[in-house]
């Protein structure tokens, strides 16, 4: 088994629980910026701001991380949205720090990073302050991505549509998908390619569709790569978590917006 084929075996499980807790409450979710109109109006390159204490990938990044300190810097940055790992078994992470930081983060848009592949999930990331949820094409069908999507939508949710390859992309325009995360990590075998926004985005035709490039940015020579592929926004987590001084880093990312048109 691949770690996405046992993340996945491990949120069935995840999911009996939480239908015990979440599966009867209507979630009432909490008006906060939109992610869309943000990146759609910034002039520079937006950044999800990623609250990861580890991943099966790298291990350890910052087991002793305040995700609420972590938070209050992003923002101060200049951060577009924060993104909260809450998957506990892989990347230690947990609804808790979602809750914590939406309570001291009320109007930034905040996405619960975590592996849905059920409604009640979706619920319990409103429940504690998330107006985005990933929806990752590799871990389901489509019909199943579709029923996510639409649940979402319908809670007012902005979706960030997860793809890695040519298949997956198709998959996301089928479904309407106006924010598309391309992950140039390959969650079958971790190898981590900047190369991959370039050929995907190249698939993505409507200035409708935000992209956003995940993984593997650490530098404003990656940020721009990306950007000239036609990235809007990025996702940076590790670089992030390890950096010595985030207002520095976050200047160097957050670069000028050059192309008007892909």
């Amino acid at each position: 088994m691949t770690i996405l084929d046992r993340i996945i075996a491990q949120k069935f499980l995840e999911v009996k629980e939480l239908k015990a807790i979440y599966g009867a409450r209507e979630p009432k979710p909490v008006k906060r910026t939109s992610l869309y109109n943000s990146i759609q109006k910034s002039e520079t390159m937006s950044v999800i701001a990623e609250v990861k204490r580890a991943s099966p990938s790298k291990g350890d990044i910052n087991q002793k991380v305040d995700p609420v300190a972590q938070a209050k810097q992003y923002k101060k940055a200049g951060a577009a949205a924060i993104s909260v790992l809450t998957d506990q078994q892989f990347f230690n992470g947990a609804m808790a720090d979602l809750s914590a930081v939406a309570s001291v983060i009320p109007d930034l848009p905040l996405l619960c990073k975590d592996f849905m592949i059920d409604r009640v999930q979706i619920d319990t990331a409103v429940h504690h302050g998330a107006s985005i949820i990933l929806l990752i094409a590799a871990a389901l069908k489509e019909d199943q991505l579709r029923d996510l999507y639409d649940y979402a939508k319908s809670l007012d949710l902005d979706v960030l549509f997860e793809v890695h390859n040519e298949e997956e992309t198709e998959t996301a325009l089928q479904i309407g998908a106006d924010i598309i995360g391309i992950n140039n990590r390959d969650l079958k075998t971790f190898n981590v390619d900047l190369k991959v926004t370039e050929r995907i985005a190249a698939l993505i035709k409507s200035e409708n569709i935000i992209v956003v490039s995940e993984s593997g940015i650490r530098t404003g020579e990656d940020v721009a790569f990306v950007e000239a592929a036609g990235a809007k926004a990025v996702l940076v987590g590790e670089t992030l978590m390890r950096s010595v001084d985030i207002a520095a880093t976050m200047n160097e990312i957050r670069i000028p917006l050059h192309r008007a048109v892909r």
